[in-house]
């Protein structure tokens, strides 16, 4: 079994956990051991909630491997309706509690004939799906079992709103600048004369969910949570929907076009060309800072993306489009989804990366030698141990992408937020010289390890001493080319000697 020191996507019943603490008053049960109940902990370290984030673990130990989990899983959900209240109670497993091989689903079945809350068992198959994955089928779970109910029980809202309105789903917990990207979608949407319906499941209630049908349309602006919801609603209630992500100026025009023509397929007559064109000139300052004298710096240097499709995709076409950078590859870790991120960047990159690895993506980096990176945290310290500078752009979760100030990714606020991003993360001019020279940096010692765990070479005395005398802003890929050139030659020990022969091997 391969040991995972980092993942890009986690467990199954992160995603399941997700969903539930999103919703108002739903409480979340995962059965696991120790170990794996670490949900809690990070949550409320990276969100900064002022309540307990709503999740509660039921701890498989040596009594229960003893005796069965049936007792202390029934006695757990019991225990938290009387205590919290909640709506409803989901139950998930973990890939280690899952082993037991117990039927939790009658487990769920015989709570829920003493509880007052509804109870449900996350129906997702924690050995084959990540957490993006689960994610996406529990809230789409959720939202069927509350149509269904809501269907037997009479309250289903068939009726649409008398104006344009729209539910935006996949706005989640630990979601990548979810809350900031929700701000901005509401007020895109009232900019546009429409009325948010709901926003599903940050924030909302279970029982809202019946209301989910009054809406002209869906908006699904994450590719990895909410697809399977719309699938669902379109399905059964003929409910159309929006699914692409307005990042960038581009993107977020084609987003508006397609909202413009669904809406006017029910009667309502719109027409947003006006507005488009007043926010890409007036509010958004992407598309004349690209084409300014500080961006044309950056026409043609080298950049690769690496992170989840949604960001990574949209990144790409960005980078390339709208800003004339050669972006060299492009990848994304949702190997579940390739295909469709294939057919995004193939026009847009020269290769196309897919893996979870994050050792294959790290030597990616290191053999193109881009400008810039723009991918997840993981990248960025490639990029640190490498001298490249890195633009997060991605999950996997990290504090750094919890900023207390107003920091959307889509909308037209978001292509300015996405320009500086881009902008700052290139080495501008000689900046890194100039600070070397005047005592910028605290150390001129060279990193001279590989990325790779099985890297075998090794600079002498004299060889690092040489390579220091290399001015900063080029040290990096001087390194990089002599290693490279060493490993071609087969040598294992680099001495000022080999140095210099790649050097002129290299024409420099």
């Amino acid at each position: 079994m391969k040991l995972a020191y980092w993942m890009y996507a986690g467990p199954a019943h992160i995603g399941t956990l997700r969903i539930a603490s999103s919703f108002k008053n739903v409480h979340g049960i995962m059965h696991a051991p120790l170990g794996d109940d670490y949900f809690n902990v990070m949550r409320s370290m990276l969100e900064r909630e002022r309540d307990f984030t709503p999740v509660t673990a039921s701890i498989v130990d040596r009594h229960v491997l003893a005796r069965g989990s049936q007792e202390k899983v029934v006695d757990n959900i019991t225990r938290k309706d009387i205590e919290e209240h909640p709506d409803l109670i989901v139950l998930t497993p973990t890939c280690t509690s899952s082993i037991l091989q117990e039927d939790l689903q009658n487990f769920v079945q015989r709570a829920s004939l003493s509880t007052t809350a509804d109870v449900l068992l996350a129906d997702v198959n924690h050995y084959r799906v990540n957490e993006l994955q689960a994610a996406d089928r529990t809230l789409e779970q959720i939202v069927r079992f509350y149509i269904d109910k809501a269907r037997c029980q009479g309250t289903l809202v068939t009726s649409k709103t008398p104006t344009p309105s729209v539910n935006i789903l996949g706005i989640t917990t630990l979601g990548f600048h979810n809350r900031h990207d929700c701000r901005e979608l509401k007020k895109l949407m009232a900019d546009l004369g429409i009325q948010v319906n709901l926003v599903i499941p940050a924030g909302a209630s279970v029982h809202d969910l019946a209301r989910l049908p009054q809406a002209w349309f869906n908006l699904v602006p994450y590719r990895e949570i909410g697809g399977l919801t719309a699938q669902y609603l379109e399905s059964e209630l003929g409910q159309p929907s929006v699914c692409i992500t307005p990042m960038g100026v581009v993107e977020t025009a084609r987003c508006i076009r397609a909202i413009q023509g669904v809406l006017n397929a029910q009667g309502a007559n719109v027409d947003y060309e006006a507005f488009i064109e007043q926010q890409t000139r007036e509010v958004s300052q992407a598309a004349w800072f690209s084409r300014s004298i500080d961006c044309q710096n950056l026409t043609g240097k080298k950049a690769v993306v690496f992170g989840d499709n949604t960001h990574a995709a949209a990144m790409t076409k960005i980078l390339s489009r709208e800003m004339g950078i050669h972006v060299v590859w492009a990848g994304t870790y949702c190997q579940y989804d390739a295909d469709w991120f294939r057919a995004e960047v193939a026009d847009f990159c020269d290769e196309v990366l897919i893996t979870d690895d994050h050792t294959v993506v790290a030597d990616a980096i290191a053999r193109v030698e881009p400008a810039a990176i723009f991918g997840t945290q993981m990248e960025r310290h490639v990029g640190k141990r490498l001298k490249i500078p890195c633009g997060v752009i991605a999950a996997p979760m990290h504090i750094q992408d919890f900023p207390v100030g107003y920091r959307p990714f889509l909308g037209y606020e978001g292509t300015n937020q996405l320009v500086d991003l881009i902008y700052n993360s290139f080495t501008l001019g000689m900046e890194d010289h100039l600070l070397e020279i005047f005592g910028g940096h605290d150390t001129k010692e060279v990193i001279h390890k590989g990325l790779s765990a099985d890297s075998d070479l090794t600079w002498t005395a004299d060889g690092l001493a040489e390579l220091n005398k290399i001015p900063g802003f080029v040290r990096g890929k001087v390194k990089r080319n002599t290693e490279k050139f060493a490993r071609e030659q087969g040598i294992h020990e680099i001495t000022a000697e080999v140095l210099y022969a790649a050097k002129e091997a290299l024409g420099a």
